[in-house]
């Protein structure tokens, strides 16, 4: 057997504390892959975390999925800057704003994945999954393109809030697989949207009331490709306390079990309702700019 010779794991961590949101992140690029084509970026101040899992020969995979959350970043830091100030007389309808903020952010990182990828041939086929989650007041507004996904940990009990947009989990809507044979099958990472493969993409929206107490586990399918949900809900049940902690333990029982792909963690504990200053984000783009 051909030895191939790995370079030093690197990880990548992110951990910031607030009164309200603790949140904690960590990518790593698994036991068997030469690079890490995942992102993350977390940005508690708003009240946003974004993941991202490219894919694409010759780092194109990394160059999109980069693209795609900074991309991100920025609009939806220039659409909390503008939106609405509810002492002037405006009532919103729920996580309204945030919706739109997070819905135009991926057209905005899905038009720019698809032009580099039509301007340079060595990113041709480049493209990204992307799971973005936003938190205000008591709501959480979640957008979603591919297999990335949002679970929420509640009383003890996880739950799937967003689904795939994949071969497989179409075979399982039909009935034509067993969630056992979806977990076996080949097929399994074939999505079937993805950032920046065509001009338009199709974005899975939704909103949820969350409580104190809530963990939201964002995830690359590098992770629940090889835990079962069973096993997600056991580590984040014993060590959710720690956000910090619960990420590198899951990190950790997957590259155990073999490594197989890029894996990715978010995590998000709502300590109590999250209230968002609108002169945060003017200040945060502000910096943005100077930066």
């Amino acid at each position: 057997m051909e030895s191939v010779m790995l370079p030093a794991r690197e990880t990548t961590t992110a951990i910031s504390t607030m009164t309200t949101l603790t949140m904690a992140g960590l990518t790593d690029p698994g036991r068997l892959r030469l690079q890490n084509e995942d992102h993350i970026v977390l940005r508690p101040e708003i009240g946003l975390v974004v993941l991202a899992d490219g894919m694409g020969g010759h780092n194109a995979g990394e160059v999109a999925s980069h693209l795609a959350v900074d991309v991100m970043i920025r609009h939806c830091v220039n659409a909390l800057a503008a939106e609405p100030d509810p002492a002037a007389g405006h009532d919103p309808e729920p996580c309204g704003h945030e919706r739109d903020a997070l819905h135009g952010a991926i057209e905005a990182a899905n038009t720019a994945i698809h032009e580099m990828a039509h301007h340079n041939p060595e990113c041709t086929g480049m493209g990204s999954t992307v799971v973005a989650a936003l938190f205000q007041d008591d709501t959480l507004c979640v957008a979603h393109v591919g297999d990335s996904r949002l679970y929420r940990l509640r009383n003890g009990r996880l739950e799937l809030l967003t689904e795939d947009h994949s071969v497989v989990q179409e075979l399982l809507n039909r009935g034509l697989l067993t969630p056992e044979q979806a977990r076996q099958s080949v097929s399994k990472n074939l999505v079937t949207r993805a950032l920046g493969v065509d001009a338009r993409v199709q974005i899975a929206m939704g909103a949820h009331a969350t409580e104190p107490g809530d963990l939201y586990l964002l995830c690359s399918d590098g992770l629940n490709d090889v835990l079962t949900d069973a096993q997600i809900e056991h580590l984040l049940a014993a060590h959710g306390a720690d956000p910090d902690a619960a990420v590198r333990r899951l990190v950790d029982a997957t590259n155990q079990a073999g490594g197989p792909d890029n894996i990715s963690v978010i995590l998000v504990r709502t300590d109590k309702r999250f209230r968002r200053a609108r002169k945060t984000a003017q200040k945060l783009l502000k910096k943005l700019g100077d930066g």
